[in-house]
């Protein structure tokens, strides 16, 4: 370590509330160096980089930037001295255009003082170019899928010609492709000398593109190192404190009866000829690439796309799924991708976010019952391990991870019989991950019907009976989840093979 760092963090302190979020916290980070901070959710890493980036001013402690000790007293100051934050949570505007976002707050302007338009688009086509993504600046964001939103918040951090640039979970919605080029363009920024802290909860990635870490649990430094001398597993441990084993977590046991058939059902466009069975007590998985077409399915599954052909039997009753409404009625409930666009609203509080979808077993006369509804949600947040002080803040405040847990509390509290979940994990740690899987496996153990949407093979492979895999709309193969390996699950999300070349057993026990 250099006796100048880049920058230096020493001694932060930061409470809540007189709840201590941070204690005694320092960071350095070197110039031209990928950082890993790393820790469970609710470890500090968020409140700590929000100081960096004045949001937060620390209790305690003190940041030096390139020798200069700095008052971080807004984000503007620390955007002056060569910070870029590029958030988990998406902070696109998407009402307006590609290069409007990428200028907000900083737009060009001519010698007569009017905003420049071209220029700015050439700036950014430029950028997005280096990204390897051809999007039309002049586009409204809210047509964009997610991943090219998130793309976009990358390139205005570029933009910016930022000198220490924050990562936090770049890649949750990118597909494998657009990562490697994104770790392409981080070494790049490595060679020229920016610096990076990058956070995230996949380890495998953190292992692949950093130099060094830094670990926060409970608010405090649970370790540095540098990664090339550190395997995964004592990370971890770091992390939560324990060992996490890479165990499955479902059981053979026998189902029961057929909840959910679909039939030949296709969306032109999006995907063809989909026919599966969920039987109650059965967890059921689905994984592929982006753009395979399985978060579409379930949305037209759940009422949400309307235009489609073939049957969808729930209870042995054909049901024409039109309507979101009708899914709920029918028995299904959804924990989308998504959080902050569908499955929460960041301004109401972390009680009322709970109970939006069920407020009937919270009504008396008309009438709210809050003492009902305030000892339901304990309830969940003891159940759930929640982390939240007071759960009358608004839910953005919490972490990721935590408001995941609300919208899982959500739909417990609604008990539908069949329950998709999403990208379940999507930005939450190991820890809260094997909590997520433990209650998904209880769910299943009480009969409900269980489908998991995820990227992510192991996780797949981690509490599914079966696994479906999808390229390009349609299922190309089908195994029995105590037999299926990664390589062999990716072999057909890629296409390299299809359903009629793989002798995997897939049966009902």
């Amino acid at each position: 370590m250099p006796d100048h760092p880049f920058l230096k963090m020493s001694q932060i302190d930061k409470a809540f509330n007189g709840v201590e979020v941070l204690k005694d916290v320092s960071l350095e980070v070197e110039k031209g160096e990928i950082h890993a901070l790393l820790g469970e959710n609710g470890a500090g890493k968020s409140t700590l980089m929000n100081i960096l980036g004045g949001v937060h001013q620390p209790d305690r402690g003190k940041i030096v930037i390139d020798d200069s000790e700095i008052d971080m007293t807004n984000p503007r100051v620390s955007q002056q001295h060569g910070i870029g934050f590029i958030h988990q949570e998406l902070n696109v505007v998407s009402d307006l255009r590609v290069y409007e976002n990428m200028f907000l707050g900083a737009e060009l302007r001519n010698k007569f003082g009017f905003v420049n338009v071209e220029e700015m688009c050439n700036q950014a086509r430029d950028i997005l170019g280096k990204l390897g993504v051809d999007i039309d600046p002049k586009a409204y964001v809210r047509n964009l899928d997610t991943s090219y939103k998130q793309l976009i918040e990358i390139s205005k951090a570029l933009l910016h010609e930022s000198k220490l640039i924050i990562m936090d979970e770049p890649t949750t919605a990118l597909a494998e492709h657009e990562v490697d080029r994104l770790f392409t363009l981080m070494r790049n920024l490595k060679h020229s000398g920016v610096s990076i802290i990058y956070i995230s909860h996949k380890l495998k990635e953190i292992k692949a593109i950093c130099d060094r870490f830094t670990v926060l649990r409970d608010g405090e430094v649970a370790g540095v190192g540098n990664l090339k001398e550190e395997d995964l597993e004592s990370i971890t441990k770091l992390m939560v404190g324990k060992s996490v084993s890479e165990e499955r977590f479902t059981q053979a046991q026998e189902f029961g009866d057929v909840l959910l058939e679909v039939q030949g059902l296709t969306n032109v466009g999006l995907f063809r000829n989909i026919n599966f069975q969920v039987h109650k007590g059965e967890i059921v998985g689905f994984t592929g690439l982006a753009g395979d077409g399985r978060t579409e399915l379930f949305e037209t599954l759940f009422g949400y796309r309307k235009k489609y052909t073939g049957n969808i039997t729930i209870h042995d009753r054909l049901i024409k799924m039109d309507h979101p409404q009708k899914a709920l009625k029918a028995g299904i409930g959804l924990v989308p991708k998504n959080r902050k666009e569908n499955a929460i609203i960041k301004d109401l509080n972390v009680i009322h976010n709970m109970s939006l979808s069920s407020m009937s077993h919270f009504e008396r006369l008309g009438l709210i019952q809050e003492k009902v509804e305030k000892s339901k949600f304990q309830h969940y947040k003891k159940l759930l391990n929640i982390k939240v002080h007071n759960p009358n803040v608004p839910i953005d405040r919490l972490s990721g991870g935590n408001q995941q847990k609300v919208v899982i509390a959500k739909w417990l509290e609604v008990n539908t019989d069949i329950l998709i979940f999403d990208n379940p994990t999507q930005g939450i740690d190991v820890g809260a991950k094997r909590e997520i899987y433990e209650h998904i496996v209880s769910l299943a153990n009480q009969g409900k019907g269980i489908i998991i949407l995820s990227s992510e093979a192991p996780e797949i492979l981690k509490v599914c009976h079966h696994i479906n895999v999808m390229y390009q709309g349609e299922i190309t193969a089908r195994f029995n989840g105590k037999t299926a390996t990664e390589d062999t699950i990716m072999s057909y999300a890629t296409g390299s093979k299809r359903e009629g070349e793989t002798n995997a057993e897939y049966t009902t026990s």
